[in-house]
Parts: structure tokens; C-alpha cells; sequence
């Protein structure tokens, strides 16, 4: 995506924000050429990953963490895998990562993570070495990624943002848990959250998930939600000054409510494209 057009969607943002919680009917306002230009000499914007990132083993491992941030253990019952030696549960094609998720028939213990499930599988996880930390300096925020994304019971993938110092924040840009539906989530306490919930076709095909993440106040983001560049909703979530990490996991059963595959299950990425805007 081109410079004039994140301005553009920038601006686009600023008049939907303008009207606070507002139908986002406003996304549509026209922006004059004059906005654009007023804009254009305040702001630049940053590309923080690009598409290439997943190109080869070394361009990943200069922009990417294997594993969670915390480790390999998380709320469901598969245990991350992966190093720069171990590419077994994750690795490299042509520009696309895949993370596998293969059932064990022997007993591994329990996840060290909250609810402690028994570890069914072994599987895998990373997330970036780049944070998203919306704040004066860089208000305006883009994450976005192409995946082929798994469905079958008991597979539970995900694109996310969660915080760094403490949970919440928490943005679900992808998460599918055992069906089509994609829920797209935005936690500001453990019970306050609120979910967008689209059919998705095939989510094993291709589809494109994104979030545009703004600066509306002092303390508030607005984050804007799309699928195959059709936007769901907005979520208004007290966010600014919250460093939050980009992950991408291919847990299993937990959240998803049912018993997970026998087989193997994968999980394939692409294009992911991290941007902001720096305000000079």
C-alpha cells in the first residue's frame, strides 16, 4: 500500500473518529485534496514489517521470535515448538510460513499456563520482535496478513495483539475456534470485551484479516476490523500507551470446545504488513 494511500486511510480514520463511537458510515466521508496535503506535511508513514519477512530463514529470524513472548505454554492444550535448529512445527515455503500442530500419544504433563490443560499436541508459535504502541508519536496503526487458516474441530488459530506489561490490552485480529465463524475480539478487562463475529468462506483458502488501529483520545484507540478488505466494526478500547505483541499461533482444543483432530493440522501465513505513522 502506497504512501498517499495510508494518508489517505489516516484521514479517513480522523472524520470517523471525530464523531467518537459513531456508526462507521463516516469512514466513507470525502477527504478534500487540501486535507491531504495539510496532512501529508505533518505525517510520515513508517513501514515497521514488510511482506517480505517470511522470504527466507534469515529475514524471518531478523523480524521474528519463535515461541509466545512468555514461552511455549498458553490456555490450550498444545505445547510450542520451534528454533533456528527446529523447524518441525514451523517453517518456511516459498514466502509462506506454516505452523503444524501434530497429536502425541504419550503424556506430557500439563500446560504451565492458566487453565492448565493436559498437552495434547505439539505445535507452533512466534511473534514479533517489532511492538505496536500507539502514543503521540505514532497514533496511526496498521496490521495485516494473508492466512490459510484451519477450521476443523479442536483447532483454535489466531492473529493477535496482546500486551507487553499486563493483560489486557488484547486485539484478535484472527481467531477461529474449530468452525468458519472468525471472531475478532477486543478485551479492555477480562469481562469487558467486545467480539465481532463474521462467517468466513473456506478459511482455508486465502483471506486477508486487518486492523487499523487510531488514536481518539488521551487514553483511546479506535480499532477498525476487516476481512478480505471489507470492514466488520469498530471497538473503542483505552489502549494509548499500552506496548502490545504481534503473534501468530496455531493453538489446539481449549476455547474451541471440542476434542482436536487425530492428524496433523496447519496453519499458513503470508504478506503480514506491520505500518504506523510518525507525527513530527
Amino acid at each position: 500500500m502506497n504512501t498517499s494511500m495510508k494518508i489517505l486511510l489516516a484521514l479517513t480514520c480522523a472524520a470517523a473518529l471525530s464523531c467518537s463511537k459513531q456508526s462507521a458510515t463516516a469512514d466513507l466521508q470525502p477527504i478534500t485534496q487540501e486535507k491531504k496535503s495539510a496532512v501529508a506535511a505533518t505525517v510520515t508513514w513508517e513501514t515497521v514489517i514488510d511482506n517480505s519477512s517470511f522470504a527466507s530463514y534469515s529475514a524471518f529470524e531478523a523480524a521474528w521470535n519463535y515461541l509466545y513472548p512468555w514461552g511455549s505454554d498458553h490456555n490450550g492444550t498444545a505445547r510450542m515448538y520451534g528454533s533456528t535448529s527446529d523447524h518441525n512445527h514451523i517453517y518456511l515455503n516459498a514466502g509462506v510460513l506454516t505452523l503444524k500442530a501434530a497429536r502425541i500419544n504419550w503424556n506430557e504433563g500439563n500446560s504451565s499456563s492458566d487453565p492448565y490443560l493436559p498437552i495434547h499436541y505439539h505445535s507452533g508459535a512466534v511473534h514479533a520482535k517489532a511492538q505496536v504502541l500507539v502514543n503521540d508519536q505514532f497514533p496511526d496503526w496498521e496490521v495485516e496478513g494473508d492466512f490459510q487458516a484451519p477450521s476443523v474441530a479442536g483447532s483454535w488459530p489466531a492473529f493477535w495483539l496482546t500486551g507487553v506489561n499486563s493483560w489486557p490490552p488484547e486485539s484478535d485480529i484472527l481467531e477461529f475456534k474449530g468452525n468458519s465463524t472468525n471472531w475478532q475480539n477486543t478485551f479492555r478487562t477480562w469481562q469487558d470485551v467486545s467480539s465481532i463475529l463474521t462467517n468466513v468462506s473456506s478459511p482455508g483458502s486465502w483471506h486477508t484479516y486487518r486492523a487499523w488501529i487510531t488514536k481518539v483520545s488521551a487514553t483511546d484507540v479506535n480499532i477498525h476490523y476487516y476481512i478480505d478488505g471489507v470492514w466488520k466494526g469498530m471497538h473503542t478500547a483505552n489502549f494509548v500507551g499500552k506496548p502490545m505483541y504481534i503473534i501468530i499461533n496455531l493453538q489446539m482444543e481449549g476455547a474451541s470446545g471440542s476434542n482436536g483432530p487425530s492428524g496433523d493440522t496447519y496453519y499458513n501465513a503470508k504478506n503480514i504488513y506491520v505500518g504506523r505513522n510518525r507525527v513530527s
